[in-house]
């Protein structure tokens, strides 16, 4: 069972300043009545919060073709990594943000399972980041450890402190996730769809 969403990942937010900006775009998001102060579990499925916040009467603003009622938005604040996709929790391949090479950690078609030798570490400090805010990994090129938010992650793995889960949500539209993004601040985003 579960559900579709689709996720929107602040990447530069700092875990201290998630909560008051994700409240800031909450407002926003109520003034436009995109979704409504009320809030409901039913078809919220996230890890980390269990409610979201009702659909307003002016949701199809938001989506690329309003097909069907959407469920839920979900504002998760705090440090997390975030996947696209169902049972996948290791990224594929990860680029060094100083030399550029890339570590592969999931070898498709040969292999479906991430190296533990070479996913071990970097999941480590993506842990230890989600922690404590610190965590950094060596890339086994160039030598340089660099933190993990600064790491080139493939477009279905992000980490970040505040994110918008769209729960149930036809496609948004580039042009509402250009200003969702435009409103955190000109921040780097990711954006996800997969099922829960």
């Amino acid at each position: 069972m579960g559900d579709y969403f689709e996720r929107v990942v602040d990447l530069d937010v700092a875990q201290e300043e998630a909560p008051e900006l994700g409240a800031r775009l909450v407002d926003w998001l109520v003034a436009e009545q995109i979704v409504t102060r009320q809030t409901d579990a039913t078809g919220v499925y996230s890890l980390y919060v269990n409610e979201g916040h009702v659909p307003g009467p002016h949701w199809p603003r938001a989506v690329a073709d309003a097909g069907w009622e959407p469920g839920p938005l979900a504002v998760v604040t705090g440090r997390h990594h975030h996947v696209a996709g169902q049972g996948e929790d290791d990224a594929e391949y990860v680029d060094c943000p100083r030399c550029g090479a890339r570590t592969t950690f999931i070898d498709y078609p040969a292999s479906f399972e991430a190296d533990p030798a070479l996913w071990g570490p970097f999941r480590a400090a993506v842990e230890t980041w989600e922690a404590t805010g610190r965590g950094s990994a060596v890339c086994r090129s160039c030598g340089a450890a660099s933190p993990v938010t600064e790491w080139r992650w493939p477009d279905a793995y992000a980490l970040g402190a505040l994110t918008f889960e769209f729960w149930g949500w036809p496609p948004l539209s580039d042009t509402f996730v250009a200003e969702l993004s435009d409103r955190l601040g000109r921040h780097r985003t990711a954006r996800h769809t997969g099922k829960f």
